[in-house]
C-alpha cells in the first residue's frame, strides 16, 4: 500500500481535500495511507514559531531547519526507513503524468515537503530533500496545492483506487497523446449527435475512431507531444493523412 507523508503548516487544508471523493474513499478502504503533519508540532518553540527573518535581510519570513527536520525524524522513526522527500518548489522539475508513475513505482513512502512564506532554510533541503517539483510555472502561497495535486495523481494509480486500470492508461499523458472525445446519454444534445461509430458496438471500429481521435486532437493542441509519444506505422500514417488535409485547406 502506498505511503504518503504531507508535512504541511495547514493539516487541516490537506485533510479536507485528501478525505474526499476517489482518494478519500480509498484511504478509508486502505488502498492508500495519505497522512498530513502539522510542522508546528514539532518546534520547541512555546509559541510554536517555525519562521523567522533571513539572514542578509530581504522581506517576509524564512521556514527553520529544525521543525522540519524533527517532523521528518518522526516520520522516519515511525517508518523505519527514510523516505522519498520532495520538496514543492517554483524552481524544481516541472510535475507530470510520467513523474507520477516513476513516484507510484518507489518502493519507499513518500514525504511531502510543503514550504511557505519566502521558503525554507537552505540546509533542510540540503540534508532530506531527494528532489524538488514544480506543478507549473507559477507561484503559489504554499506548497499545500502542489502536495495535493502530487498525492492525487499517484494516488489514482495505486491498485485498487480506481475500479480498473483502464480507467487511467486511456487518459491523457499517460501514453504520450491527450485524450479522445468521450459521451454519455442522451444520444442527441441540443441537435449534436453521439459519433455513430461509438453506438455500432463494433470494438474494433470503436477502438480505432478513439486511437484517431487522441492523435488529431494531440496534433491540433499539443504537437510537441508527438515526438515523444510511441506511434505505430498506423498512428504515423493516420498523422501524415491530417497534415496532408491541413495543407488542402
Amino acid at each position: 500500500m502506498m505511503r504518503i507523508e504531507i508535512a504541511t503548516l495547514f493539516p487541516q487544508m490537506c485533510e479536507s481535500v485528501v478525505g474526499e471523493s476517489v482518494i478519500g474513499r480509498a484511504c478509508r478502504a486502505g488502498k492508500l495511507d495519505i497522512r498530513c503533519r502539522n510542522i508546528r508540532d514539532y518546534t520547541l518553540d512555546k509559541h510554536r514559531r517555525v519562521d523567522d527573518t533571513p539572514y542578509g535581510g530581504g522581506k517576509g519570513m524564512l521556514m527553520q531547519a529544525e521543525p522540519i527536520f524533527r517532523c521528518y525524524e518522526a516520520v522516519c522513526a515511525e517508518l523505519g526507513e527514510k523516505p522519498h522527500v520532495i520538496y514543492l518548489s517554483p524552481k524544481g522539475t516541472v510535475f507530470t503524468q510520467q513523474k507520477a508513475i516513476e513516484l507510484k513505482q518507489k518502493e519507499r513512502p513518500l514525504f511531502l515537503l510543503c514550504g511557505h512564506y519566502e521558503g525554507v532554510d537552505q540546509r533542510i533541503l540540503d540534508e532530506i530533500v531527494d528532489e524538488e517539483i514544480s506543478i507549473g510555472d507559477y507561484v503559489l502561497t504554499g506548497g499545500e496545492l502542489g502536495a495535493l495535486v502530487i498525492a492525487d495523481a499517484v494516488g489514482r494509480l495505486c491498485e485498487g483506487v480506481l475500479s480498473e486500470e483502464v480507467c487511467f492508461t486511456e487518459e491523457s499523458h499517460y501514453n504520450g497523446l491527450l485524450e479522445y472525445p468521450q459521451y454519455t446519454r442522451p444520444p442527441v444534445w441540443h441537435d449534436k449527435e453521439v459519433p455513430q461509430v461509438l453506438l455500432s458496438g463494433h470494438h474494433a471500429n470503436i477502438v480505432k475512431w478513439r486511437r484517431e481521435e487522441s492523435l488529431k486532437v494531440t496534433q491540433e493542441r499539443r504537437p510537441d507531444l508527438l515526438k515523444t509519444a510511441q506511434l505505430s506505422a498506423k498512428d504515423a500514417e493516420y498523422l501524415r493523412h491530417l497534415q496532408a488535409q491541413e495543407e488542402k485547406n
